[in-house]
């Protein structure tokens, strides 16, 4: 019996990858300080980290995972269910719920097993699933393997969704959305997107992932921001590895929502339990983003002196005013050739290609931290205006 080759296919597509300037390849980290990262023995300004708040390397934070491996170890050793649920835990997550102003809060391994086991214990087959066309892939692979109906509308228009709603109007339905866009760096719009769940009778969820921290009165997310309650918006995802520099995720809603997640959301149920030293090290992460405002102060005015250099140097940005700053490039050679000349010039902002965008809206992702300084941001515009032109001289030489 001969049966197709399952490995060759993947070669074949990776050549087909490269052909086209899509090949994605790992490069090791050597060395981290605040903003500044080595790779290949060469330091470079990192403009490409999610720690917006500058907290992955945070004393507080240090201190606390020390403490808590000196007491717990360094693994919970079993899923939350099977005694891998330690105080630490239970304290971060009345933490989170608190911070969010939600009632309860579930933690995960990471974001992406946080949406799947969401969306799989909400949604079933015959339900229907509308999502903004920019979803993060997590949130899109969730409502597919749920058995519900995917649908998608045109990216941040609520009448969009109003049509996808109405067109299953007899069915259960979830509406998902990012709370900031991991690519495009603008805000969904929620109060809209809220107030049309409530006439079509469907569940809200958001996926804040990169608005905690950033955005809302003590940095509690997209959805404080907008002013809209638990009811609202019944469920909410934010992860632990962006603002708040640590790693893993959370659900949080309604005690029905939670107690059913620790029923229902098999990546909750069958995986083992992040670190519990995780767990203080992000508890101390939460205190920090709540309470020194200084931290969005200054990515703020980052942001616009970003947003005002650019627009002097004519370099077009799309319309964001979160710390991603994406410039969009179009060709995929062409970003390649943008982010090798600042790497030349010292600054890690590597190009962002298909699929991840779509196709002619490759771009440099640019993102910010706290920890950045006005100079760092200065300096970047120069290199970013040099950039840009070489890369356009030399795509008009490549045709």
């Amino acid at each position: 019996m001969s049966r197709p080759d399952l490995i060759e296919p993947l070669a074949v597509a990776q050549t087909e990858r490269a052909r086209q300037d899509l090949l994605r390849r790992l490069r090791k980290v050597e060395a981290v300080d605040g903003t500044r990262i080595q790779i290949d023995g060469k330091v470079l300004v990192n403009f490409a980290s999610n720690d917006y708040l500058g907290l992955a390397q945070h004393p507080a934070l240090q201190d606390a995972l020390i403490r808590a491996a000196k007491q717990w170890g360094v693994g919970a050793t079993a899923a939350h269910l099977l005694g891998g649920h330690r105080e630490e835990h239970e304290a971060l997550e009345e933490k989170l719920a608190g911070w969010t102003r939600r009632k309860c809060a579930l933690l995960f391994s990471t974001g992406y097993m946080a949406n799947l086991g969401a969306l799989q214990a909400l949604l079933a087959e015959g339900d229907i699933c509308v999502q903004d066309k920019l979803n993060h892939a997590c949130l899109i692979d969730g409502a597919r393997l749920s058995g519900a109906t995917l649908k998608r509308y045109v990216h941040a228009d609520a009448a969009s969704a109003k049509r996808q709603l109405e067109s299953n109007a007899g069915n259960a339905a979830l509406l998902a959305t990012d709370g900031v866009f991991s690519m495009d760096g603008d805000v969904a719009p929620l109060v809209d997107l809220a107030g049309l769940c409530k006439t079509q009778r469907a569940t809200l969820m958001v996926d804040d992932a990169h608005g905690l921290g950033v955005l809302g009165d003590e940095g509690a997310g997209s959805l404080v921001e907008a002013n809209l309650k638990q009811d609202d918006a019944p469920v909410l995802m934010a992860t632990l590895g962006k603002a708040l520099g640590v790693a893993g995720a959370f659900v949080a809603g309604s005690k029905a929502l939670v107690d059913g997640l620790v029923q229902f959301a098999r990546t909750h149920v069958y995986t083992t339990a992040m670190p519990p030293a995780l767990a203080a090290a992000t508890s101390a992460a939460v205190d920090i983003a709540r309470f020194e405002d200084w931290r969005r102060a200054k990515l703020q005015r980052l942001v616009a002196h970003f947003r005002h250099g650019a627009g002097e140097r004519g370099i077009y940005l799309l319309d964001s005013r979160t710390p991603i700053q994406p410039v969009l490039i179009g060709a995929s050679r062409a970003a390649l050739t943008a982010a090798q000349r600042l790497e030349a010039d010292g600054y890690f902002v590597p190009a962002i290609r298909p699929p991840t965008v779509a196709q002619g809206k490759a771009r440099l992702r640019i993102t910010f931290s706290a920890l950045h300084d006005e100079a760092d941001v200065e300096r970047l515009l120069n290199a970013l205006a040099r950039a840009i032109a070489h890369a356009q001289r030399a795509t008009k030489k490549d045709r």
